[in-house]
């Protein structure tokens, strides 16, 4: 015989499964104010949001360094320069040479704004301690503040010294012809006063250690110590080129630019 609804049996068993529910939802409630000491891990494949970054993603968001520069090279840039001629040359005694023009973006870092010119350097290489008449190209990192030429200015921002005493003429080591290299003509800050024409002979290290190196139009071989660039790279240089933007030249073979 089933008991009836309202029989004695059916009342305990209805309170016992009351009980039963009250407790198990205090449980819960206790378990929820005290936190879940297992809490679910995240899906297949998601990631922990407070872990970090991995290596290749973190270097992905860092600003581009300039290929091929060494922390030592790159030191001597200052933090406010945004344009860098990097000329490398293929060892100490090789007077041939690549050149490439940077430029600095706040949040990219450094960029190629040019493509890579064919260039050369000193008749003998390079040198870490540049004197007078070695036809080595001094190494080291040099502003760019004053150009200048015996051809009228082609549009630069820097400071144009237009003047005869830029005719150039005889010819170089390999027998090629010199005329016009000098036409146009970026001073480089090696052994001079920053902000006086190119052609000033102020040399604050003395006459020993040279000077008059300048970035110029190539004639084909090696030089007595400048950095020769073809003519129409010598134009998109000069009007490339900007005050505001403090531009520098990295000039040397490349394992010394390497460190």
């Amino acid at each position: 015989m089933n008991p009836t609804p309202d029989s004695p049996r059916t009342r305990r068993a209805a309170l016992a499964l009351g009980a039963a529910a009250l407790l198990s939802a205090c449980s819960a409630e206790e378990k929820g104010r005290s936190g879940d000491r297992n809490p679910p891990g995240p899906g297949p494949g998601a990631a922990a949001p407070d872990s970090p970054p991995s290596p290749a993603a973190a270097a992905a968001r860092r600003p581009a360094d300039i290929p091929g520069l060494g922390p030592r090279t790159r030191a001597t840039i200052g933090a406010r320069t945004r344009q860098a001629l990097v000329v490398t040359g293929e060892s100490a005694d090789s007077n041939v040479c690549r050149a490439v023009l940077y430029e600095r973006h706040p949040a990219l870092g450094w960029r190629a704004a040019s493509a890579v010119w064919p260039a050369r350097n000193g008749h003998r290489g390079w040198s870490g301690h540049h004197l007078q008449g070695d036809l080595r190209s001094p190494v080291g990192t040099f502003t760019l503040t004053d150009a200048g030429g015996r051809l009228p200015d082609p549009g630069t921002e820097l400071p144009y010294h237009r003047d005869p005493i830029y005719t150039l003429g005889g010819r170089n080591f390999e027998g090629e012809p010199k005329a016009g290299a000098f036409d146009y003509v970026v001073a480089v800050d090696y052994n001079r006063y920053p902000g006086r024409t190119p052609s000033d002979w102020g040399r604050p290290l003395g006459t020993r250690r040279g000077g008059g190196i300048w970035v110029h139009i190539g004639h084909g071989g090696g030089t007595e110590g400048c950095i020769g660039l073809p003519r129409d790279r010598m134009q998109e240089l000069l009007r490339a080129l900007r005050r505001a933007a403090r531009p520098v030249i990295v000039m040397g073979p490349a394992d010394a630019l390497a460190r």
